[in-house]
């Protein structure tokens, strides 16, 4: 499986390059990235106010006050995502194509910088698994 994983990302990556003309700029690439980022979070937060299919009930996080012996998965278990209800079809669609473009920016950054996007996402995984509960993100 893992080779399959190698190959579509590497694929993908591969695509990029070919189809990227206008922006190969680093400053181009690195303005698109930055927009593209932030069209996630609006579409996100349409998905909220214009939408309604999801609600973000947002307050302060609540730690124990005492010095209890909670393990990080009992500490993990009370942290809240502040976040109601489930993305409706139409939401998920408009999300994911927002993500996918973000992709494709990262992808032509990592292409003009010759990085693999594959290697980066295996040395990130070997990096939070090694932290574990460490890495604390």
């Amino acid at each position: 499986m893992s080779d399959l994983r190698d190959t579509i990302t590497d694929e993908f990556q591969y695509t990029v390059e070919n189809l990227l003309v206008r922006n190969k700029s680093i400053l181009d690439q690195l303005t698109k990235y930055q927009d593209s980022c932030a069209r996630v979070n609006r579409t996100i937060v349409k998905a909220v106010t214009h939408c309604g299919c999801i609600q973000i009930n947002s307050q302060k996080q609540k730690y124990p006050e005492d010095d209890s012996d909670l393990s990080l998965e009992d500490l993990k278990l009370l942290m809240d995502d502040h976040l109601d209800g489930k993305l409706c079809d139409n939401c998920r669609d408009f999300i994911e194509k927002e993500m996918g473009r973000n992709l494709f920016y990262l992808a032509s950054l990592c292409n003009t910088l010759d990085l693999n996007i594959y290697d980066i996402l295996i040395k990130e995984l070997d990096r939070i698994q090694m932290l574990g509960k460490f890495t604390l993100r």
